[in-house]
């Protein structure tokens, strides 16, 4: 990438173009794209000017014109990618239901573009998909009688805990996938060895808690639990 400006800048304030020269047949938004598509095929790490170039058939120094450093080209493809969301318009009115679909969405897009996770950062919220992404949320959040500040915390939570969640999951994923054998081979040895554990009478709230617990939970009810009681911890008294 181009050297850092000597000053902090927002790229959504900068031109679409700098430099001199004909009006090229690609845009800001194709480059973006370009640099979504080898990030979902190969990772963040596999995302280049160069390869961006390729994909676009263009030369590697002329992208610098539009995107001078790689936080820029970072901030392009998360908006790129907060583009996705479907959000009803007008929200539903039921605070609770718009905000679970907002979770469930987040968790969806992150998923389909694994890299989103490890690049996503709060200096990107000044996006304009993000601050469509902002208004639509607080828009939901209009019966909740508490703090416009309250509101914001609530957003945060649930994007945090989302993306913690979807980080944890893609990691156990990746892990499973790098071992000789299955999960579920591995999961049936560390139960056993817990079990043995527990057996010793060592811990006896974690014994009590096992006996009471009501057997597995997939990722989907644990998520959709999560997000309920996180929800639920911010509605008033009696709501």
């Amino acid at each position: 990438m181009a050297g850092r400006a000597a000053e902090p800048e927002v790229i959504w304030a900068r031109p679409e173009r700098t430099g001199r020269g004909p009006r090229p047949a690609y845009s800001r938004s194709d480059i973006a794209a370009a640099a979504v598509r080898i990030a979902d095929a190969d990772g963040i790490d596999g995302v280049s000017m160069r390869r961006i170039a390729a994909e676009l058939g263009c030369g590697t120094m002329s992208l610098y014109n539009y995107v001078p450093r790689k936080e820029d080209l970072y901030e392009l493809m998360v908006d790129a990618a907060s583009a996705e969301y479907e959000l009803p318009d007008p929200p539903s009115g039921d605070w609770r239901a718009d905000m679970t679909v907002m979770a469930r969405q987040t968790r969806a897009i992150m998923y389909r573009h694994p890299w989103l996770s490890h690049v996503m950062t709060t200096a990107y919220g000044f996006s304009p998909h993000a601050l469509r992404f902002l208004e639509w949320c607080l828009g939901c959040l209009e019966p909740l009688p508490v703090d416009p500040g309250l509101k914001m915390q609530l957003i945060a939570m649930i994007n945090g805990t989302v993306m913690a969640t979807v980080r944890n999951e893609q990691a156990m994923a990746e892990r499973s996938r790098g071992l000789p054998w299955s999960e579920e081979e591995e999961q049936a040895v560390r139960g056993a060895y817990l079990m043995g554990q527990v057996a010793t009478g060592a811990y006896p709230h974690l014994a009590a808690l096992l006996a009471a617990a009501p057997g597995p939970l997939d990722a989907d009810e644990i998520f959709e639990e999560t997000i309920a009681r996180l929800l639920d911890s911010f509605a008033p008294p009696g709501a």
